[in-house]
C-alpha cells in the first residue's frame, strides 16, 4: 500500500444530502442495488470486497462489524473467513436494504443485520476485531465522525477499513471521469426506473475527499499506520489504519 502524502485542498468534510433524503434513496434502489454494482463495475466490486476483507486481517473466530452494509455482500465475506465461530455484525440506516440482507443470509452462522446509524453504534467500546465500510463512507454527514465511531466500536490493535469510490488521477482525467460518471449513472438507473436515485451517485462523489485527506482523517481520530490503495485506475480506494492501545495519545 502506499503511503500517503500530505493534505491537499480542502473538500467536503460530509454528505450534504439530508441523512433522511439518503435513507430513502436507498430504500428504493435496494431491490436492484446488487445488479447495479455488478453493471457498473463490470463485475469487480467483489475482488474489491475480498481486498477489503484482507486488509481486515481477520480470522476464524474473529468478530468484524461492517458498516452501511447495505444489501449484506462484505458482511457475507467477512462471515466467510470468520466462520461459524465467529461474530459478525452489518449495520445500516435503510430498512429495506437490510431486509435484502436477511433475505439473502438465511440461516447463516455467526451473522446478525442491526439498524443502526453509523455515527452513534449501539456497540461498547473495543467490541471488534476490525470495522468495515464500503461504498457507505460518501454517505455520511461527517467522515470524520464516521471513522471515530468506527475506531472506537475496535479493540486495540483492530484494524478500520474503508473501501469508497475515489476520482481518478491526473487531473484532467479526474473531469472527464466525473463527466462520464454524471451521464452514465442516471442512463442506467434509468433501465431499472431508478433514474432520480442514481443522479445522488455521482454527486455523492463531487468534493469527496481524495484518498490521501481520508488517510489525513483517519489519523485525526487516533489511527495508526494508515495506508492506502488506488484500485480500478484510481476509482477506488482502499484504506486501512490500526486502533492504538487505548492509553496512547492520539496519531498527529
Amino acid at each position: 500500500m502506499t503511503a500517503p502524502g500530505q493534505t491537499g485542498a480542502e473538500n467536503r468534510g460530509g454528505n450534504d444530502v439530508p441523512e433522511q433524503r439518503v435513507t430513502a434513496m436507498f430504500d428504493a434502489i435496494a431491490p436492484v442495488y446488487d445488479r447495479m454494482n455488478t453493471l457498473m463495475t463490470a463485475g469487480l466490486d467483489g475482488s474489491w470486497r475480498h481486498r477489503a476483507v484482507r486488509a481486515t486481517g481477520l480470522r476464524a473466530g474473529g468478530s468484524a462489524l461492517d458498516v452501511a452494509c447495505g444489501t449484506g455482500k462484505l458482511t457475507f465475506d467477512l462471515a466467510a473467513v470468520a466462520g461459524p465461530d465467529g461474530n459478525v455484525v452489518g449495520v445500516d440506516l435503510s430498512p429495506a436494504m437490510l431486509d435484502e440482507a436477511r433475505r439473502a443470509c438465511r440461516d447463516r452462522c455467526g451473522i446478525r443485520f442491526e439498524h443502526a446509524n453509523a455515527l452513534d453504534l449501539p456497540f461498547a467500546q473495543g467490541t471488534f476485531d476490525a470495522a468495515t465500510i464500503a461504498f457507505g463512507m460518501r454517505n455520511l454527514s461527517s467522515y470524520h465522525a464516521g471513522f471515530a465511531e468506527m475506531a472506537r466500536v475496535v479493540r486495540s490493535g483492530g484494524r478500520v477499513v474503508c473501501l469508497e469510490l475515489s476520482t481518478p488521477r491526473p487531473r484532467w482525467f479526474g473531469r472527464l471521469y466525473l463527466g462520464v460518471f454524471r451521464l452514465f449513472a442516471p442512463a442506467l438507473g434509468t433501465l431499472f426506473r431508478r433514474r432520480s436515485a442514481y443522479e445522488y451517485l455521482p454527486h455523492s462523489l463531487e468534493g469527496f475527499p481524495d484518498p490521501r485527506e481520508i488517510a489525513a482523517t483517519m489519523r485525526d481520530v487516533g489511527l495508526l499506520d494508515v495506508r492506502f490503495r488506488r484500485l480500478a485506475l484510481g476509482a477506488v480506494a482502499l484504506h486501512v489504519g490500526t486502533v492504538p492501545p487505548r492509553d496512547a495519545p492520539a496519531a498527529e
